[in-house]
């Protein structure tokens, strides 16, 4: 089951304080942007990656591309004001039936077989996430002030890629663009539509990297992989 995947690379990762695009950082002298990318270089059913990037990392991108030899980009897309913006001019770029992934390019461990899992999902139900079970106390807060201890069982931390069919997707967006509505995420977009996400369960390690600290965890998740 073959897919394509559309990775936003656009933002400019304030929050981790590194004076420069965050995908940039080096994890074991390779940065975060290649590792993202080599996940789905190296699978077999992916068949294109579209990369939304800033005008300004272009140069440095390409020359990346170049030298980890990453032969699957099928498109390098100007990012816009917002992800979704990003991946909206990702998707017409797309323009082909089958099923699409988006996924942050700040998710550097995503597995093979979790990517198959979601992708075999979307075939059969149109649209899916992945995600892992909330596993801390879930509080409800207004004006500093905890207003309902909220029933955990049911939340779920959702993570990327998430898949849709194509046709979905593209829908989706447009109704977005025309309501000018704002999601959370690439499902939020979806469920406007009445269409039904389906969660599958992924894994605590498919962190996304935001802030210094979240590099230390990277670290220790490479040298656990390795091992």
């Amino acid at each position: 089951m073959t897919y394509q995947v559309i990775i936003p690379a656009a933002g400019q990762g304030k929050r981790m304080g590194a004076g420069k695009n965050k995908l940039l950082i080096e994890l074991n002298q390779i940065p975060i942007l290649i590792h993202t990318l080599f996940v789905f270089e190296n699978d077999e059913d992916c068949e294109g990656i579209f990369l939304a990037i800033h005008p300004e990392d272009e140069s440095e991108f390409k020359t990346l591309i170049r030298k980890y030899k990453i032969s699957k980009i099928k498109g390098l897309v100007p990012g816009g004001k917002e992800r979704q913006d990003s991946i909206y001019h990702a998707l017409q770029t797309v323009r082909e039936d089958g099923i699409v992934l988006v996924h942050d390019a700040a998710r550097p461990f995503i597995k093979k077989e979790q990517i198959h899992l979601l992708v075999e999902t979307a075939e059969t139900k149109d649209a899916a996430i992945i995600g892992v079970p909330a596993k801390d106390t879930m509080k409800k807060v207004q004006n500093g002030i905890v207003t309902e201890t909220v029933e955990r069982s049911s939340l779920w931390i959702v993570q990327t890629p998430q898949a849709f069919r194509f046709a979905l997707l593209i829908k989706a967006y447009e109704k977005a663009e025309r309501d000018h509505f704002i999601g959370t995420d690439d499902a939020s977009l979806v469920e406007r539509l009445g269409v039904s996400v389906t969660m599958v369960e992924g894994d605590y390690d498919n962190i996304k990297l935001t802030t210094p600290e979240d590099l230390i965890f990277a670290d220790v998740i490479l040298k656990k992989n390795v091992d």
